[in-house]
């Protein structure tokens, strides 16, 4: 199921589970409650929403809850990815998120963002992940 079309996604289901888990955030700090879902290359949704902490550096963003979902589901990757706010909005992940999600992601993972389906090369252009290092494995090796 990777390199799946935008148009093949069921994003109205995606934008529902993700509001579902931003309505759980822990956000006592930034009163900014922010959720995200994804669907895996086997077919499931999972979720994750942001987790606040008095000593500020050691929050969790909701893509990192997302992904521990993800690896605790039994893995896989991520072929179609939404986040929201609050309001239910979309929001873009950070630059850190998005490195989150290229290492779990499948080739050609869309996102949905505030402007329109991207894919994950789109939006982390260059990126260095898990495919990178294969292809030099592979390389070394013949």
């Amino acid at each position: 199921m990777t390199d799946a079309p935008a148009d093949s996604i069921d994003w109205d289901a995606l934008r529902k589970a993700a509001v579902a888990a931003m309505e759980k955030a822990y956000v006592p700090y930034s009163e900014f409650p922010v959720g995200a879902a994804a669907l895996t290359d086997d077919g499931r949704i999972v979720s994750g929403c942001n987790i606040e902490n008095a000593s500020y550096g050691i929050t969790l963003c909701a893509e990192c809850s997302l992904v521990t979902d993800l690896v605790m589901g039994g893995g896989g990757h991520l072929v179609a990815f939404a986040c929201v706010d609050g309001n239910g909005s979309v929001l873009m992940p950070c630059g850190r998120c998005r490195q989150l999600l290229y290492e779990h992601s499948a080739e050609g993972m869309v996102l949905d963002t505030v402007s329109g389906f991207k894919t994950i090369d789109e939006v982390i252009p260059d990126a260095f992940g898990p495919r990178q290092l294969d292809a030099y494995r592979a390389s070394q090796t013949s």
